[in-house]
């Protein structure tokens, strides 16, 4: 996951609580979230969804409060329901999203899993951790295997350019400007504009060499 900012003031078709998914609200969470999924991370959804972060079930307040509209891709959407309320909210800077749950892609295109790691055990990094084992690893459907794998194929395609500039910076015969190429093309890759950020930046932390390099440039 990644941290984001919520603007303010809140889009005006809001203010006459007929639709809480006017064009003004999906231009400002485009914004907001990077054009990408808050979950997935998948960026440009074909299917795209404006997402109750607590389910309203009715209640007007919840349904049509700013604070409470997220932009996610249908099938996060449908997998999270009203069953994943308390997760953590990317919205909150008391939260570190991107921290709390490590992510590491798929070993292979076809990879069986991403790893879904909680690191602490305040109960939002839990939920929030299981909401995402679905989301990428889900298989209990025909229709939820096949999308989990399209996606873990999405990610690994991701890595594998940050595989690239790995390689480029630790050839033996890199020179100095060389390198700094390869860094500066993994900044870009670990920008929370790009899709599966949190992917990239993981892997970079977990990297010796690279984590204290780039550490310091993960907001």
């Amino acid at each position: 996951m990644f941290n984001a900012i919520r603007t303010y003031p809140a889009p005006e078709s809001l203010a006459e609580a007929r639709a809480y998914d006017g064009e003004d609200v999906y231009v400002e969470l485009r914004k907001i979230f990077f054009d990408k999924c808050y979950l997935c991370e998948t960026n440009d959804p074909h299917d795209i969804n404006v997402e109750h972060f607590v389910a309203h079930e009715g209640d007007v307040q919840i349904k049509y409060d700013w604070g409470n509209l997220y932009f996610a891709c249908s099938r996060c959407n449908n997998i999270k329901s009203n069953v994943f309320n308390e997760i953590i909210d990317c919205c909150d800077p008391a939260h570190d999203a991107f921290r709390s749950i490590k992510l590491l892609p798929p070993l292979s295109p076809r990879g069986k899993t991403v790893i879904v790691t909680p690191t602490n055990e305040d109960p939002r990094t839990i939920k929030t951790s299981e909401l995402l084992k679905k989301i990428f690893n889900s298989d209990h459907t025909i229709n939820k295997r096949i999308s989990s794998e399209f996606l873990r194929s999405k990610i690994f395609k991701q890595y594998n350019l940050l595989l690239d500039q790995i390689d480029s910076y630790f050839d033996p015969v890199a020179t100095t400007d060389q390198k700094a190429n390869s860094i500066a093309r993994m900044r870009v890759l670990m920008q929370k504009s790009m899709p599966y950020s949190a992917f990239i930046r993981w892997c970079i932390l977990e990297d010796n060499v690279l984590g204290p390099i780039l550490a310091g440039d993960m907001d």
